[in-house]
């Protein structure tokens, strides 16, 4: 078990000190995440099988309303250029895809509910933070010694 963790640490290191943000390094932080899940979640065969096709699912829906919004917001360059009517405008799209995103996230423990228990569930979302969490350690730490 300590030789997995310290693998995938050594594996995030690594692949972390790179540091690009492009579309590859992107699909290795899936990977990794894949990766800590499994072992965290320690689905059985059957389980996985039935699990990770919805979890790719489920994030692909997720990223696409999350990246949604980021577009929207990237194209106005600041708040004192910016138009009462647009700010409201923008203050509803993010509560609509708020909205969204929760509707799908019920969606999604409807669907894994029927093959894993919900102390695997609470399990899933526990572990990921913690990946993230990790993630941003070593970014940050990384991102800090650059600077």
């Amino acid at each position: 078990m300590k030789n997995k963790i310290l693998a995938l640490a050594l594996l995030l290191t690594t692949f972390l000190s790179f540091g690009q943000h492009n579309k590859e390094s992107r699909e290795k932080i899936k990977a990794l995440k894949v990766a800590y899940l499994t072992q965290e979640l320690k689905l059985n065969a059957i389980e996985a099988q039935q699990f990770w096709p919805l979890y790719h699912k489920h994030e692909k829906k997720i990223d696409n309303y999350k990246e949604k919004g980021r577009s929207k917001f990237r194209k106005f360059k600041g708040l004192d250029n910016l138009e009462e009517v647009e700010a409201k405008k923008l203050v509803f799209l993010k509560v609509t895809l708020d909205k969204k995103i929760i509707i799908e996230k019920e969606v999604f423990i409807s669907e894994i509910s029927e093959f894993l228990s919900y102390k695997k569930i609470i399990k899933l979302y526990l572990s990921e933070r913690e990946f993230a969490r990790k993630l941003m350690r070593k970014y940050g730490k990384g991102r800090k010694s650059k600077e």
